[in-house]
């Protein structure tokens, strides 16, 4: 109760709670925030205040003088607004000037022996050349709002104080051991993430400015209350480092201790950093760190001449940035996601980055004897035995509840077996005619062999299906007969296509047989071969990520746009091998010399035919695989089978492009279009942006495994398990709100991309809209399939950077009618504006989320 009162208005902030800290072991501290501290046991009290507010802070001061008098040996103001726009915020007059204002008038009320003012050193004019050092009588300049405001807070505390002693303190920038400085942070994340823009500097890269450590600034004031007596009424004191370190010096110490080399730092003018930073925020609509004033200040020095503070308050700095650096670049390397955190950085970027282990982490522990070593290690090959045991029954429960299947498959095999004998015979005399006229178009084998053939093929697969089906009940054989049954399905799906089946029920049954001979032997049970302990770690939200993109509602659309793809592929299929006699077109009629509609021209043309099978019948395959490997593992495949979802990326990405392409050439090499393959194609399309954040996930583990020493082939082929990200068990398919609001993760549809696939449709259609012919007319279609094409892909966010692809595709089509022959005047003119408009389109970054994607974020741009 003997000790001194000290006010300190901002208590709960990063410096107000370090100050409480030490400040009360030796005073009785009180807090001001706007928010009671209620967790600081260093405070004798805590009173909410809003120093915008004149009823605020009469109540806030009269309820100290009401618990604790008027004798107040010192009140210290921290509280300020701040931001790092550089913009003029309304707050900056109300928080920050006024409210110092409104402060001190309440305050001569008391009786009080000094007020210490947090001030800044950039309430000073910077210096433009190296080695000229600021002191108190420098010249004040501030370069944007926030030290404005501290200069004329400075002012009016200088006008309002009555009889009030008052010290400025004029503190450099505040650091301590684990960065908590915003602009020293982002240099050394942009060196530790390997940055581009990081090696780049709109200034002179000897740019210095001083820093303060908070155990400095903490001794400062400390020292300043202590002298109280001894200081005059009205002084600003100079706090920071003597010594500076230049901006390259910073970037070499930071990157030397990261990345064991120097860093390569570029100048650049700052006409050109100006125009990145006003392409980035108005352009691209990304709100980047680097502001249009710091690229003004880039050559500013602060080098500080402190000998004021050593003269009044015999303070001199104990740290020094250049020694405390490689602790600040310690703490980052121990635990990225907690430095990361500590500075407010987006810690996505370093979730997957491991943290140092314990063994670096602790001292050995102290030697035990032999005997000792011996029970302990008997004990934990005990424990170890046990837990595999365990695990082991824990994965077997599984594999004989799913035993069925093989069972299944066993009996699969004898159905297809038998199914020869139950066919109808096919012959050149029985066989549709057109079956015959296929045959005779393409120059097949006569009818009864490829029927006999087929047949023998089905016989021969259904044996080995039963004998694989009986190996895989076994467990010395069970990956074998898997494995072996699975292919025998791929086989089978392929094989009506190999022998251009004349019989439709040979066709369906062969499909229908593969795909469920696939799905009993690697999709219903348990994959063979997978890492034990990847199936049992239950993570599945992969580290930096904020939901899985695994889950089943994730994989919905994909099942949903193949299974259309598959109904539209069987029809083309079953019409290129002749088991009906027309395919569906509603809208497209083929050449006036044909009777043929659209889509049969296209699907019986020399493109069709240049391949050896039905291409439709490749597309009807394709789907297959994608419908049963978007339906496979669980929600933590990407880790769990990370070959399974690269072949699933590749069906599905690839192949995706490649029916776009088929879109592309139908009315320029073909003369016409097909409805049923530009629904098959859009389907395909659709699924791409659906697909591309797991591959995302799953590359993000293979290359961090690979970091971590991991066997990269025997991961990929195996899986494994991961040391952080989160588990999620919530079943997403339990109503249509659930499955829309999982499935959309990862995907939004701004309006910017929404609008540009508008225009890419329109394109395609110029030779009906603007009559426009030949190359142009062809540059039009194709241009407008491209867009279409980005666009919808450049709705995954993790593919958003891919929308810049439009904006070449626009720079084209304001160029193309003066290259190109076959534009009409009212051609030309809408192709520059539609080329102009889909540039403008292309630049904004467009609707975010909130979801994070790991070091990926970083691309969303």
């Amino acid at each position: 109760m003997d000790k001194r009162i000290v006010l300190i208005t901002g208590a709960n902030g990063y410096i107000g709670r370090a100050l409480t800290q030490r400040l009360g072991r030796t005073y009785r501290v009180i807090g001001l925030d706007r928010s009671p501290v209620e967790d600081n046991p260093d405070l004798a009290a805590s009173y909410s205040i809003d120093l915008a507010d004149d009823a605020s802070v009469s109540a806030a001061l009269e309820k100290v003088r009401d618990d604790f008098g008027d004798q107040l040996a010192a009140c210290i103001h921290l509280a300020a607004y701040f931001d790092i726009t550089g913009e003029p915020n309304p707050l900056y007059e109300t928080v920050n000037v006024e409210g110092s204002r409104r402060l001190i008038t309440e305050l001569q009320a008391f009786d009080i022996e000094q007020f210490i003012y947090a001030s800044s050193m950039l309430v000073h004019e910077p210096k433009p050349l190296p080695g000229v050092r600021i002191d108190e009588s420098s010249p004040l300049g501030p370069t944007w709002p926030y030290p404005q405001s501290k200069a004329d807070a400075e002012q009016v505390l200088r006008e309002n104080r009555g009889d009030i002693p008052v010290v400025f303190l004029r503190f450099a920038g505040v650091y301590d051991d684990k960065g908590h400085s915003a602009f020293l942070a982002e240099q050394i994340a942009g060196v530790y993430e390997h940055r581009v823009s990081a090696h780049l500097y709109p200034g002179m890269l000897c740019a210095a400015q001083s820093a303060l450590h908070l155990e400095d600034l903490i001794k400062a004031v400390e020292q300043t209350i202590a002298r109280r007596a001894d200081l005059e009424d009205d002084l600003p004191i100079l706090v920071g480092e003597p010594e500076t370190l230049g901006y390259a010096e910073i970037q070499d110490i930071v990157h030397c201790q990261i990345h064991g080399k120097e860093w390569t730092t570029v100048r650049i003018p700052k006409s050109v950093a100006k125009l990145g930073t006003w392409v980035e925020e108005e352009v691209l609509g990304h709100e980047g760190f680097v502001k249009q004033w710091m690229v003004d200040d880039a050559n500013a020095h602060y080098i500080l001449d402190i000998s004021r503070a050593r003269n009044l308050l015999g303070w001199e700095p104990e740290h020094s940035l250049r020694d405390t650096l490689p602790i600040i670049i310690d703490a980052l390397k121990a635990d990225p996601q907690d430095w990361y955190e500590t500075n407010k950085l987006n810690t996505s970027r370093v979730a997957w980055h491991p943290k140092r282990s314990d063994a670096e982490k602790t001292e050995p522990a102290r030697p035990q004897s032999q005997d000792t070593d011996i029970a302990h290690d008997g004990h934990q090959m005990d424990g170890d035995m046990n837990n595999m045991d365990g695990d082991m029954q824990h994965m077997d429960g599984p594999q004989r509840g799913t035993r069925w299947t093989q069972f299944a498959v066993i009996g699969l095999g004898l159905w297809l077996a038998a199914s020869p004998g139950v066919y109808d015979v096919v012959s050149a005399d029985t066989a549709r005619a057109s079956v015959v006229a296929v045959t005779l178009e393409r120059g097949l084998p006569s009818i009864e062999w490829r029927a006999n053939a087929l047949a023998l093929s089905d016989m021969l697969s259904g044996i080995a299906l039963m004998i694989f089906g009986a190996m895989s009940l076994s467990k010395r054989t069970a990956w074998l007969g898997q494995w072996a049954t699975a292919f025998i399905g791929i086989w089978l799906l392929f094989a009506p296509l190999f022998f251009w089946s004349p019989s439709a029920a040979q066709y369906l049954t062969n499909m229908l047989v593969g795909t469920l001979a696939i799905a009993f032997s690697v999709l219903v049970p348990m994959m063979p071969g997978m890492s034990m302990e990847g199936m049992m770690d239950k993570k599945s939200i992969p580290p930096g990520w904020t939901y899985s993109p695994s889950t089943d509602a994730q994989r919905f659309p994909i099942v949903a746009m193949g299974i259309i793809g598959l109904l539209i592929s069987r029809m083309l299929t079953s019409y290129q091998l002749g088991h009906i006699d027309m395919a569906w077109e509603p809208f497209f009629s083929g050449s006036l010399a044909d009777p043929k509609n659209g889509t049969e021209e296209i699907i019986t043309s020399d493109v069709s035919k240049a391949w050896p099978i039905p291409d439709a019948g490749l597309g009807a395959v394709s789907y297959v695989l994608e419908i049963l490997m978007a339906v496979m593992g669980t929600r933590a495949r990407w880790r769990t089978m990370p070959w399974m979802v690269t072949f699933f990326g590749i069906l599905v990405i690839p192949l995706g492009v490649v029916s776009i392409y088929f879109v592309i050439i139908q009315p320029i090499v073909i003369g016409t279009w097909s409805t049923p393959a530009l629904i098959a194609a859009l389907a395909m399309l659709i699924m791409i942006p659906f697909s591309l954040d797991e591959v995302i996930a799953m590359g993000q583990y293979l290359y961090w495994s690979k970091k971590e020493g991991k066997p990269l082939v025997r991961t990929f082929f195996k899986g494994g398990a991961v040391a952080h990200g989160e588990i999620d068990d919530t079943d997403y398919m339990t109503d249509a709100r659930s499955i829309w609001n999982n499935t959309v993760r990862g995907v939004t549809f701004p309006w910017t991309l929404m609008a540009s696939t508008a225009l890419g449709a329109w394109l395609m259609l110029t030779r009906i809209t603007l009559g426009s012919e030949g190359a142009m007319a062809n540059s039009d279609h194709v241009v407008g399939a491209l867009v279409i094409t980005v666009a919808i892909i450049a709705t995954a966010e993790v593919a958003r950077t891919l929308r810049f692809i439009n904006a070449a595709f626009g720079a084209w089509l304001v160029a193309a009618p003066f290259l190109l022959a076959g534009a009409s005047s009212a051609g030309t003119v809408a192709s520059v504006a539609v080329g102009l408009l889909l540039i403008g389109l292309s630049l904004p970054q467009g609707k975010r989320s909130g979801e994070h994607y790991a070091g990926w974020d970083r691309f969303v741009v």
